[in-house]
């Protein structure tokens, strides 16, 4: 199994509306994308964050599924208006 995990440091002015659907988003690629076997998402609430105000676990099958995710159109189409908004980072590992 691979564990991808991700936080955001959203860029000024992103509404709630945008972080709503963001989150909204991400969810539904489980059942868009094989592979996935489950998703978390949610409001960093940690003081030590520096920063990062949303976080994401996902869980693949393994890293072939991983790799088709990062190329599939449905993640590709929500990276399009996503990544503007955002200040990522991201750490993936074998579990």
């Amino acid at each position: 199994m691979v564990i991808h995990t991700f936080f955001f440091r959203w860029k000024p002015g992103v509404t709630d509306a945008q972080k709503q659907r963001a989150q909204a988003e991400i969810l539904a690629l489980q059942s868009q994308i094989p592979g996935i076997l489950e998703t978390k998402v949610g409001v960093n609430f940690s003081p030590r964050s520096l920063g990062y105000e949303f976080a994401g676990v996902m869980k693949f099958t393994d890293r072939a599924a991983l790799d088709a995710y990062s190329t599939h159109p449905v993640h590709l189409q929500l990276l399009s208006w996503l990544v503007p908004l955002i200040d990522p980072i991201e750490v993936d590992f074998e579990a």
